[in-house]
């Protein structure tokens, strides 16, 4: 037994080789950097993590005691609650005019889950993903863990981080398992117009259409995928629009010939979405919209707040945000270190940013700022970040 032990000791292990390629998600870094700060007594302003600060809405919360208090608290069908599915695709149908079939709806534990199960069903050895530089951190490790190559394709800040079809066709190659587009988009902002996801739905590939976001828009509507294609890839869940992180509860829409596979896929990988998730969704979608367009708004205020006192600060926003809650920067007047400035910022401002190296390789003098607190938090924090930039412009002067 101890030759065994030996011989099967840690460093004889074979380590996946794919998770030394996978980054680790950096917002994480500076969160618990000042949670370690927090710890000590000191009051942190939480700018870097897109996390509501609004509570479940009632209903949501009532079903949930609900579901305890009566014992509905087991596994459900691993698609999801035929109720459930039946809702959003309701919502569907009156937000956009579309016709779902609720058996090409399958229910997630969150959004991740439903990405993942879109890259391992598209990709096998050698494919490759094109996925936006700046873009959601994940996208490029659930390629990777799909073992597919990310392939980079350009939001450029001349553009207004838009996503364009003339960036994207060239890099379209045999080998392309699937294409990935978010909107609004993390972490700029940016709807990608009507017009966009039609032409990127006659591409002739696979788009995995992150939608995570819809229903927090402030001047347009956000389209979804599925206006212009019924072979689109859709995720989206409650976490963002219904302020529910914690209870992990997303979705996916897939081709209906795919639906057996995702759900084989589902069942190995991850059994159903927790009941009680479920029990909340399908209350806030029938109950909470009110409650859900005061979050909206307050979202709405909170930006218009934030932009006008970094603008005065020096920091310059090629894409005003219609969409989602992050204002992404330009701060190449204080840095060309993302990075190591959001730390500086954390140390001696006290207030959390996410350095835009996050999101990709042109983050380097960008920072994102999340409006996903409250308005007195905000302002508290943009006193103690004009504080602080003051007083470093005058240490450098000097």
């Amino acid at each position: 037994m101890q030759h065994f032990l030996a011989k099967y000791s840690h460093k004889n292990l074979h380590m996946n080789p794919l998770v030394d390629q996978m980054s680790s998600f950096l917002v994480m870094d500076i969160l618990e950097r000042a949670h370690a700060l927090q710890a000590r007594g000191i009051d942190i302003i939480h700018l870097e993590v897109g996390e509501p600060d609004f509570d479940v809405p009632t209903a949501g919360s009532e079903a949930i005691l609900d579901a305890v208090r009566t014992g509905n608290t087991h596994y459900t069908h691993s698609m999801g609650s035929p109720e459930l599915r039946q809702a959003i695709a309701d919502r569907y149908k009156r937000e956009h005019s579309v016709q779902v079939d609720p058996d090409c709806i399958l229910i997630t534990s969150g959004s991740s889950p439903a990405l993942l199960l879109c890259t391992l069903l598209l990709c096998q050895p050698g494919s490759e993903v094109l996925l936006s530089n700046p873009g959601y951190a994940c996208y490029r490790n659930f390629a990777l863990a799909a073992q597919a190559k990310p392939v980079e394709y350009p939001l450029q800040a001349e553009h207004h981080f838009q996503t364009r079809v003339e960036d994207i066709r060239p890099l379209i190659r045999p080998q392309t398992a699937a294409l990935f587009i978010n909107t609004p988009t993390n972490p700029t902002g940016a709807i990608i117009p009507p017009q966009t996801l039609k032409e990127l739905a006659s591409l002739g590939i696979p788009i995995i259409s992150d939608e995570i976001y819809h229903g927090l828009s402030y001047e347009q509507k956000a389209s979804s995928l599925l206006e212009f294609t019924d072979q689109a890839f859709v995720v989206n869940g409650f976490s963002k629009r219904y302020a529910m992180t914690g209870l992990r509860l997303g979705y996916l829409i897939a081709p209906k010939q795919h639906m057996r596979a995702l759900q084989t896929l589902q069942q190995n990988l991850f059994i159903c979405a927790p009941s009680l998730a479920q029990r909340a969704g399908l209350a806030v979608l029938k109950h909470s919209e009110s409650e859900v367009e005061q979050m909206r708004l307050a979202y709405r205020e909170r930006r218009d707040y934030l932009l006008k006192r970094l603008l005065k600060m020096g920091f310059h926003i090629p894409c005003m945000p219609e969409g989602a809650f992050y204002i992404y920067c330009d701060a190449r007047s204080f840095t060309d270190d993302s990075y190591a400035f959001a730390f500086e910022v954390l140390e001696h401002a006290h207030v959390g940013i996410t350095p835009g190296v996050d999101f990709g390789s042109s983050g380097t003098h960008y920072v994102r700022f999340s409006y996903a607190n409250t308005l007195e938090n905000l302002r508290e924090g943009m006193n103690r970040l004009e504080t602080f930039l003051h007083n470093r412009t005058q240490h450098l002067i000097v």
